[in-house]
């Protein structure tokens, strides 16, 4: 296997062009894997074309928008906003990743599939939104144009070993936002969409996911210090979008992607499933990432607890109003 052969050199000396060389059989492993439990599924065959009406502009039948005209919910308005501006920025995304990860072999026909697939996530999202009218399109458009303006720059751009550590504990994120937006949107139709949508993610998750465990046999103490660092500082890639922290508490609030869910839900089942806390025979710096790594995790459940606590003393608080 690449990943065993000699010439490639001690782990002192890995740099990306080598650790690219040495993963470019499992990624060809994983890609094939990939191709063949994936399915293609058809965009326009989840939106509610008969709920959609011509807006204003050319049109003199025009109807101008209001939220009651959709069942969608205030909590499901507002994460399906921030999850289709987040898929809007794929073309910085494809960027990023093409230039880490190259555009030839294996590599390259990942990048391409991939972006291909979350580009059909942003049409059916968009498109959903526009036909149920769950969203007011001049402020969803003026919202795109204000986002991809100030484009899109990685966290961890600086290394290949990083930005695979990153995607995959991002793309879980992605797929349980998507999955709880669904949930609490109100529309059973929203809801099989986002289902279609995370599917796709949590693929894309597994690919990344296997690619990181190989990391792990390849070069242990690079890859620990690389999730240790991703772990620690992780954001969402959406977190440059106008009133992106406003929106991440309503989200918080609403049970769509909090601290609780963010631990228990996203980082801890990646690191279990490697089982990252338990390798051992590491050199220094990868035990004292180890270490680290794991006094983060507890360091989380507790602010995630707490977390709990408050949101549980609003539930109640409202119940009271609401009963009173």
């Amino acid at each position: 296997m690449t990943i065993t052969s000699p010439h490639l050199g001690s782990p002192a000396v890995w740099t990306d062009a080598k650790l690219l060389y040495a993963l470019e059989e499992v990624v060809e492993t994983e890609l094939n894997r990939h191709l063949k439990v994936a399915k293609d599924w058809m965009p326009h065959e989840y939106v509610p074309w008969s709920d959609a009406r011509n807006f204003p502009g050319l049109f003199e039948d025009g109807e101008s928008w209001d939220k009651e005209q959709s069942k969608v919910t205030e909590i499901g308005r507002i994460a399906l906003v921030v999850n289709l501006l987040t898929e809007d920025n794929l073309p910085s995304y494809h960027h990023e990743i093409a230039s880490l990860f190259g555009r030839d072999g294996a590599w390259g026909t990942w990048v391409h599939r991939w972006t291909a697939e979350e580009g059909r996530h942003g049409i059916v999202m968009r498109d959903y939104l526009l036909a149920s009218r769950a969203v007011d399109p001049d402020k969803l458009e003026a919202f795109r144009m204000a986002h991809m303006s100030e484009g899109f720059e990685s966290d961890n751009r600086h290394s290949m070993l990083h930005s695979v550590a990153y995607v995959a504990f991002q793309e879980l994120a992605t797929r349980i936002s998507h999955r709880n937006t669904g949930h609490q949107s109100g529309d059973p139709v929203c809801d099989r969409m986002l289902a279609r949508i995370a599917t796709d993610e949590n693929l894309h998750m597994v690919f990344y996911r296997n690619l990181l465990k190989a990391a792990f046999q390849l070069a242990p103490d690079l890859t620990m210090q690389a999730v240790r660092d991703v772990v620690v500082n992780f954001r969402m890639p959406g977190h440059g979008m106008p009133g992106f922290e406003r929106f991440a508490a309503q989200m918080a609030i609403g049970e769509v992607y909090n601290l609780r869910i963010h631990h228990d839900d996203v980082l801890q089942p990646v690191l279990r499933h490697l089982k990252v806390m338990d390798i051992d025979g590491l050199g220094p710096e990868g035990q004292q990432a180890q270490d680290e790594l794991g006094l983060f995790m507890g360091g989380l459940d507790s602010e995630a607890s707490k977390f709990d606590e408050k949101l549980a003393a609003r539930k109640a608080r409202m119940a009271a109003r609401a009963a009173g």
